[in-house]
């Protein structure tokens, strides 16, 4: 049985280490395929607080593990960021790890390294207060999440060999319980023409203005997407435009857009591209259409790649992960969560969407700051999701012994 009020006396006496790793945390930059310097900051207080074994994979994921149980649990947080944008545009330098009236402020400190902290103190609970059982709990600081949602997930299964019975992703959720969110697919349409001088356009074939009748038939693609059920619409976006041509003053023979499209309940990459391909304008047009690759260099030296197409995924209510998650975070913030969606994407689309792990979302943080100039975490939200990270564990195995 948990002890609720020793999980929060304990916690609190560890508020001083928790809010000056997450400072470190957020002073330390951590671009995609740049994460190094941090994994070693994250190792050392793994180190610090006790776990049994850390390690580095050949992609340079973090992996600290406590206990040596049956059933496998992970807790996922990456410790990539994107960039900091315009620095004039921010208020306070995003590196410094400002501290004010209880908030960490920075890049990264929403979305989503600075929940790191609480995950590594949700295991240092688990250690003081002896909250162990046939479990074995890994806590994964993982890398390129920005660039490619869930490639470390899919290297830490099939690459390092470890994969868990349930996953907690610990992205922003401003504390409420997360079971899903849709997919996505990036897709790439190339139009071709024929160039020619542009002081007589009749000449050629302009390759933008082909492209023009297929972006207004993707506009009208979007309106008809369904909205099947929990996750919400499916949509599609062109998020860039770009064009091949001899100099300015002749007709454009090759057009590229770039689209985002977002996958609902059902909905797959095969559908995707079929939906693109049928409309008319592509067709005449002879328009190809591609799904894009992702391929980088890790910081480690490791070659990667993999398609950008990130799945869908669900968890019903019922399921032990979600009953555990809400009856850990009612003891977390002593009252019952809001049970919800991510409006973007995670690491679930590996673990659950493409590997059926059972996956849940709890992380402190609001997720409307993620990549804003306003980036910020609570201190007390990192607390209570130390809490939640030391008892999930214990009330899961409790759930699917029974079963």
């Amino acid at each position: 049985m948990l002890d609720k009020d020793a999980l929060h006396k304990q916690v609190k006496k560890y508020e001083k280490d928790i809010t000056r790793f997450c400072r470190d945390i957020v002073r330390t930059p951590s671009f995609s395929c740049q994460e190094g310097a941090l994994v070693e900051v994250i190792s050392k207080e793994m180190k610090k607080c006790g776990f049994d074994e850390i390690k580095v994979d050949r992609m340079g994921n973090v992996i600290g593990r406590i206990g040596n149980g049956k059933t496998k649990i992970m807790i996922d947080a990456h410790i990539d960021t994107v960039g900091i944008g315009d620095p004039t545009a921010w208020s306070w330098d995003p590196f410094k790890g400002k501290f004010e009236d209880g908030k960490i402020y920075g890049r990264g400190a929403t979305d989503q390294k600075g929940v790191m902290a609480a995950m590594v103190y949700g295991g240092k609970l688990i250690k003081d207060l002896k909250l162990d059982g046939d479990y074995t709990l890994y806590v994964v600081g993982s890398c390129q999440e920005e660039e490619c949602d869930g490639l470390c997930i899919m290297h830490i299964v099939e690459k390092e060999k470890i994969r868990p019975d349930f996953m907690v992703l610990t992205e922003a959720t401003d504390m409420k319980v997360y079971r899903g969110h849709r997919g996505r697919v990036e897709l790439k349409v190339v139009t071709k023409g024929r160039s020619c001088h542009a002081s007589c356009p009749p000449r050629g074939v302009n390759a933008i203005y082909r492209m023009t009748k297929i972006i207004d038939q993707i506009a009208k693609l979007d309106k008809k997407l369904k909205s099947p059920g929990f996750l919400g619409k499916g949509t599609v976006a062109v998020t860039k435009i770009e064009c091949k041509t001899p100099s300015l003053n002749a007709v454009p023979d090759e057009c590229t857009i770039y689209l985002d499209r977002r996958l609902t309940t059902g909905e797959t990459k095969e559908l995707a591209v079929q939906q693109i391909l049928e409309l008319p304008a592509v067709k005449d047009a002879q328009a190809t259409v591609d799904i894009l690759q992702y391929e980088a260099i890790c910081y480690t030296g490791l070659k990667v790649k993999q398609e950008k197409y990130f799945p869908s995924w669900e968890l019903p209510e019922s399921h032990p992960l979600i009953q555990s998650a809400v009856e850990a975070a009612t003891i977390a913030l002593k009252k019952k969560p809001v049970v919800d969606k991510w409006i973007f994407g995670t690491n679930g689309s590996a673990s659950m969407g493409r590997l059926g792990i059972p996956s849940v979302g709890f992380g402190a943080a609001n997720e409307i700051y993620a990549h804003t100039t306003e980036e910020h975490i609570k201190v007390q939200d990192l607390l209570e999701a130390a809490v939640f990270y030391a008892a999930i564990p214990q009330l899961l195995l409790a759930r699917v012994g029974k079963k």
